[in-house]
């Protein structure tokens, strides 16, 4: 079996836990360290550069109240911003729970823990880095006007309309399907709908489906038995039974072939899978969250996408906007960047000045947000001064330049029909809201039905 390229450290008072979780984990991790001694907790961060600390909330004899763990997860957050910490506790419960995720912590486990559940939490921490990181750093700009919102910073009415979504369904089993384009945030709305709802104790588990080959699918996602192929030495969990308890996040869902669509449908459904290999059921108890920036509605009336799968997953839909649709908002952006990379490349004097500012906001930004992160990262290390001039950045070519001014001029240097105009404008909104219907037709200001008459009148 691979082992994460991933360094753990454990730190409870009982023997008996730490022995128990040096054997399990050193199957999954490259380095595991234990230690019953909290105050090593220093010596061993420094010597070692963990990723991941497995932090017990109480040592003293008898202590319930979780006073020490939330002490070294400060501690531990001062002397690595970078390292995950997941707290664990026989004694928790859902305040402490939401307590410990708010002060940092990425996950909470309960003691006696489920050794596939606590593998598949330590690889997702492992895999995604420490969110104690973004919370410092949204922290840190708390005195600036951006709008923090569990993850998200902006204040358009755009994002607003997200924040409201997020709030009503999170504390729901709805299941929520996440629209918008690469880079846009989908990840950041499925941790936020985890944390804020009632299942925030247990694991998030993200499955990237791009990233899944059809031979691997069913033992990725359904688990096996062991010999039940030519590489499966042993018994393995699958994502979905991993999951169970908590929110399980299918990302890049449109690019799923019929064939496996048809599997998915059948488990969720069913709410149980069958190991490779095995007659078992075996039940499964989880939050569904689906993210794509495919057009599933398009795919949809193309037969690429079944339509029974998508009324399973979308009971709401989250849109998220694309940064040019949220222009005020990148103000706020870029000076939560630029905070960010001061930090870390030790540069605090670099600053923004007004004319790099209104060309970062002039700017579509076709890779979202992820792309403004990427810039400004790239510009504070390579910024010789102590302000940022827009030749520190690297804005797509000409092709960009060349939309920019199309749509600046509009449609008055062309001689549209009303048919053609009527096609672009119904063209434009299904591609801004993702093939949804109700929302393109809302946007247009017509019915659903006035809409589908048109899609079919212009063959879309």
């Amino acid at each position: 079996m691979s082992k994460t390229a991933c360094k753990v450290l454990v730190v409870d008072d009982e023997e008996d836990i730490l022995l128990a979780g040096k054997l399990l984990l050193k199957q999954h991790f490259a380095v595991v360290k234990t230690t019953s001694d909290p105050y090593q907790i220093p010596a061993l961060m420094q010597e070692h550069g963990f990723d991941v600390v497995l932090l017990d909330m109480n040592y003293s004899t008898g202590a319930t109240s979780s006073k020490e763990g939330f002490h070294w997860l400060k501690q531990i957050q001062q002397l690595s911003p970078k390292t995950t910490v997941i707290l664990m506790t026989a004694y928790g419960d859902i305040e402490m729970a939401v307590r410990a995720l708010k002060e940092g912590a990425t996950d909470f486990v309960l003691k006696p823990w489920q050794n596939e559940k606590l593998v598949a939490v330590l690889k997702t921490a492992c895999q995604h880095g420490s969110a104690s990181v973004k919370r410092s750093a949204e922290a840190a700009e708390q005195n600036n006007t951006a709008y923090h919102y569990d993850g998200f910073i902006g204040v358009s009415p755009a994002m607003q309309r997200v924040y409201q979504t997020i709030d009503k369904v999170a504390g729901t089993d709805a299941n929520v399907l996440i629209l918008g384009e690469n880079g846009t945030g989908k990840e950041v709305a499925a941790r936020a709908l985890h944390r804020k709802s009632k299942r925030a104790g247990n694991v998030f588990e993200k499955v990237d489906l791009g990233a899944v080959s059809e031979t691997l699918f069913e033992s990725e996602l359904f688990g096996h038995a062991k010999g039940s192929f030519t590489d499966a030495k042993e018994d393995r969990a699958g994502r979905l039974e991993a999951a169970t308890g908590g929110s399980l996040f299918l990302d890049e869902l449109g690019n799923l072939s019929l064939a496996l669509q048809a599997k998915l449908l059948t488990v969720l459904q069913s709410r149980q899978v069958i190991r490779l290999g095995t007659n078992k059921p075996r039940p499964i108890d989880i939050r569904l969250i689906c993210a794509t920036n495919m057009p599933l509605y398009q795919m949809v009336r193309e037969g690429s996408f079944r339509q029974d799968l998508l009324y399973r997953i979308n009971t709401v839909e989250i849109n998220l906007p694309p940064l040019r649709e949220r222009r005020e908002d990148i103000k706020l952006l870029a000076e939560h960047f630029l905070q960010v990379y001061r930090q870390k490349y030790d540069r605090a004097g670099l600053k923004l000045n007004a004319d790099t500012m209104q060309r970062l906001s002039a700017y579509r930004w076709p890779g979202n947000i992820r792309e403004l992160d990427h810039a400004m990262e790239r510009a504070v290390i390579l910024c010789d001064g102590n302000t940022l001039s827009p030749d520190d950045f690297y804005f797509a070519p000409d092709e960009d330049r060349e939309q920019q001014r199309q749509e600046s001029q509009g449609i008055a240097d062309a001689d549209y029909t009303l048919d053609t105009l009527e096609k672009m404008m119904v063209q434009k909104a299904l591609v801004k809201h993702s093939g949804n219907i109700t929302h393109a037709a809302k946007d247009l200001g017509i019915t659903r039905t006035a809409l589908y008459r048109r899609i079919e009148k212009h063959g879309l």
